[in-house]
């Protein structure tokens, strides 16, 4: 009896998507409600709260939009098949144009991947384009202008093509070449190529979209760098990027290998917060460093990838897999995506898990913070960036911990809130 791959995904699909939208349906009632938490009443005013429920709302409602049209694109697409259409589509243009046949399967490959590319963004365009255009700018967080936004879009397809087609065509052939152990060496070659763009970023991909300017001279660099040297933190430059370019959202982070790390900041996160409150959000970031928790979740997510592709080796020659989806040869390109559909489930549940593990982590890096003595700071960082953000102040518990990798604000101001008792405790303890 034939494996039914195709109805399997569809209808896993399905329920997915009925358990996403029963989450959803629970956040968008929590943001219908009128009257403030308990736990933020003396902390944030109604005005605040009203306009982070307004906002919440409006994103809320176009979930169900979008993530319905999501739903229903992926049902066309598996049930009419759309992929076996392409990708003759992609043999019929390399055959026309080059004269080159199916043996050509990486050339194939990669037409197709550019034209998958195009009708995926075609087809997500007006998903986003609402979405910024309409939502964000309703609530003053859009800055960037339609112009800038298309140039943003054919930047990121001409970089993704100068990157994405070599290394596809890399992929290909490393499986192509190293017969049952691929799974190994093209694991091998994903780390290179993810150490690659890690290093190259900052200084040839963001320069393509942001301005990043160095910090000025002056009592928030000289704070941050007395921070740094206090926990022996290697920061070699300190920057400002220009997001106020685009969004009225505001971040932080650092990067860089072994002794040489870099923090940048948004211009938007300078007009947010004072110099004391910057420092514990930073205090945070750098919580994370002092913790390891990059390098343990860098080497989770390697793990994960190769475990993936060891799985992959039982599915690349699976006929019964190629012709549930209307395959009647195995491309290896196809194959991947298939069994990236096959392998959706195991996927949320790793998703999941990783949420779980990056909450402790964000919990750990607030208690680090604390314990250098920005307790007070901290709080009133997240609770001020909370609120010129309009995050959400009302979460559902269930919703949350199912999408967010970062605990509610009233969670984090709680734990924080108990830090600080642990701490004054214990100083008691030791004057005794």
């Amino acid at each position: 009896m034939t494996t039914p791959y195709k109805e399997y995904v569809l209808a896993f699909s399905y329920l997915v998507y009925a358990f996403d939208l029963y989450l959803s349906w629970r956040q968008y009632r929590k943001l219908q409600e009128k009257n403030r938490p308990k736990a933020v009443v003396d902390i944030v005013s109604q005005e605040d709260f009203d306009k982070a429920q307004a906002y919440g709302s409006d994103k809320a409602r176009f979930g169900f939009v979008a993530g319905s049209y999501s739903q229903l694109e992926t049902t066309v697409f598996i049930l009419f098949g759309a992929l076996p259409w392409l990708w003759d589509l992609s043999g019929t243009w390399m055959l026309r144009v080059g004269g080159y046949g199916p043996e050509y399967e990486i050339t194939q490959s990669i037409i197709f991947y550019v034209l998958l590319s195009l009708l995926s963004t075609v087809s997500g365009l007006p998903v986003l384009l609402y979405s910024t255009f309409v939502i964000e700018e309703r609530h003053g967080f859009n800055k960037q202008t339609a112009g800038l936004f298309f140039m943003d879009l054919l930047k990121g397809h001409l970089l993704g093509g100068a990157i994405g087609i070599p290394v596809l065509a890399a992929f290909l052939w490393i499986i192509k070449a190293t017969g049952e152990t691929f799974y190994f060496w093209v694991w091998v070659f994903i780390i290179a190529f993810q150490m690659f763009v890690i290093t190259i970023y900052p200084t040839v991909i963001q320069p393509l979209f942001n301005k990043v300017t160095p910090l000025q001279e002056g009592d928030l660099k000289e704070a941050i760098e007395q921070l740094a040297s206090r926990i022996s933190f290697p920061l070699r430059q300190l920057y400002v990027i220009d997001g106020s370019k685009r969004s009225a959202h505001s971040n932080a982070y650092f990067y860089g290998f072994f002794k040489n790390k870099r923090i940048v900041l948004y211009d938007t996160l300078l007009e947010q917060a004072g110099t004391e409150e910057i420092c514990a959000v930073l205090a945070h970031e750098l919580g994370h460093w002092a913790q390891n928790h990059t390098i343990k979740m860098l080497v989770t997510i390697q793990l994960h990838l190769l475990l993936v592709f060891w799985q992959f080796s039982f599915f690349i020659n699976n006929d019964a897999m190629y012709e549930s989806f209307g395959f009647a040869a195995r491309p290896t390109l196809i194959g991947f995506l298939l069994f990236q559909y096959i392998y959706s489930p195991a996927e949320n549940l790793v998703a999941f898990l990783q949420n779980v593990y990056t909450r402790k982590n964000e919990y750990e890096a607030d208690a680090y913070a604390s314990k250098l003595g920005y307790n007070a700071q901290l709080r009133s960082a997240l609770l001020k960036l909370h609120i010129e953000n309009r995050n959400n102040l009302n979460v559902d518990p269930l919703y949350s911990a199912w999408n967010h990798s970062h605990p509610g604000l009233v969670e984090r101001l709680t734990a924080l809130e108990a830090e600080d008792k642990n701490m004054t405790s214990k100083g008691k303890e030791k004057e005794l």
